[in-house]
């Protein structure tokens, strides 16, 4: 199970967020956001813990949602998928001129 972490302080580490999430089961994972792809390596102040189980995701769910780490209330809910159950991705779409195909029209 994937657990999105929202509200997160900017001092928060992996580390940190890993040991508040290990008391509830085997962590997989744990990735802080961070501005790495425009070069600030800034962090968003939410990141994703992925549980090995869904039992044990669920209780720190419960257990965690609204607690305060580094004098912050975090934000603990089941991260949404990328795509639907038919494994479409879902995609936003757009009717400006940077979306359009361009078509030639020959005479």
């Amino acid at each position: 199970m994937i657990i999105y972490v929202g509200n997160l302080s900017l001092e928060t580490t992996e580390d940190e967020l890993r040991k508040e999430f290990t008391e509830f089961g085997e962590v997989i994972s744990v990735t802080i956001m961070n501005d790495k792809h425009i070069g600030s390596g800034q962090p968003r102040g939410y990141g994703y813990v992925e549980m090995a189980s869904k039992s044990a995701g669920a209780t720190a769910i419960t257990r965690l949602e609204g607690k305060t780490l580094r004098d912050r209330v975090v934000t603990v809910v089941q991260a949404l998928p990328l795509s639907d159950k038919s494994g479409m991705s879902l995609s936003i779409k757009s009717n400006n001129r940077f979306n359009r195909k361009r078509e030639r029209y020959t005479q």
